[in-house]
């Protein structure tokens, strides 16, 4: 089976086809990913928060990134796998970019990277897409920069900062990037983005009028019930339901209720006999 392609999903943005975008972590999330039709699966620097335990992206590793992309590579068949480049690990220089860009391509195999930035590091990307590195951009609220932000805050509310952020749109684009995430941005100024431009824009709290949408899987599902960002929609209340099953199977444990001789193998009673004289 051939595999969605960066030609693919450009062709849905010139056809008006909206793009579904999920992040993945490991085979489970992937399969299912896969599963329900989603073209493109992000091996977000997101695992940082919903599978480290972080407070932020920034302690997430190359190394990390990698492990877990080969896993989405091995449970999916059709979806674009792409990898994000995490903190610091694209913007000491080009050169490092570019070994470490050529790491994750070869060692997982994914079809395409993902690096935070807009016109700063358009040279990078271009240097990356002449050398056959597909580069997805991200621009506006780029989580890396958390720091610099002082926490997750809309980006390009004022005058100055919308040029900005279509500056490095325009940017991206220009470098070469086939795609590019828009992230805590007004929805008008995202609309304005993606009529202007011509690659996708996936959008995450970018409101309705981007080419396509990304969302993190665990918010999806309500896997942390206390944590609902504003810009995510729950789905599903799965994160209830598999604690709801850890406790009944607690329960049924300490009430001897289960294992029960349907979860059980069976012996026959000359062999029964046979290991019983073993102990006299």
């Amino acid at each position: 089976m051939m595999r969605i392609t960066i030609r693919d999903i450009q062709k849905m943005k010139a056809a008006g086809e909206l793009i579904p975008m999920l992040t993945a972590y490991d085979a489970t999330s992937a399969y299912l990913g896969e599963q329900a039709g989603v073209p493109m699966l992000l091996v977000g620097d997101s695992m940082g928060m919903v599978i480290q335990g972080h407070q932020s992206t920034i302690p997430v590793t190359l190394e990390q990134i990698i492990y877990h992309s080969q896993i989405v590579v091995r449970a999916t068949e059709k979806a674009l796998i792409i990898g994000d480049m995490p903190f610091m690990s694209y913007k000491v220089n080009s050169d490092q970019a570019m070994q470490n860009a050529a790491r994750l391509m070869q060692e997982s195999e994914v079809g395409a990277i993902k690096l935070e930035g807009g016109e700063f590091i358009a040279p990078t990307i271009e240097r990356m897409v002449q050398a056959g590195i597909p580069v997805m951009a991200h621009i506006g609220l780029t989580p890396q920069s958390v720091n610099q932000f002082g926490g997750f805050r809309v980006q390009g509310k004022d005058k100055d900062t919308a040029k900005q952020i279509i500056c490095d749109a325009q940017a991206v684009q220009d470098a070469g990037a086939f795609g590019v995430v828009l992230e805590l941005v007004p929805a008008q100024l995202a609309q304005e983005i993606t009529d202007k431009l011509k690659i996708p824009t996936i959008g995450i709290g970018a409101g309705p009028h981007c080419s396509g949408q990304v969302q993190v899987f665990h918010d999806l599902l309500g896997l942390f019930p206390s944590f609902g960002p504003r810009h995510s929609k729950q789905y599903a209340d799965a994160g209830k339901v598999m604690q709801d099953a850890l406790v009944q199977y607690v329960n049924e444990v300490k009430a001897a209720q289960f294992p029960t001789v349907d979860n059980s193998s069976q012996m026959s009673q000359d062999i029964i006999d046979e290991i019983h004289r073993l102990w006299r």
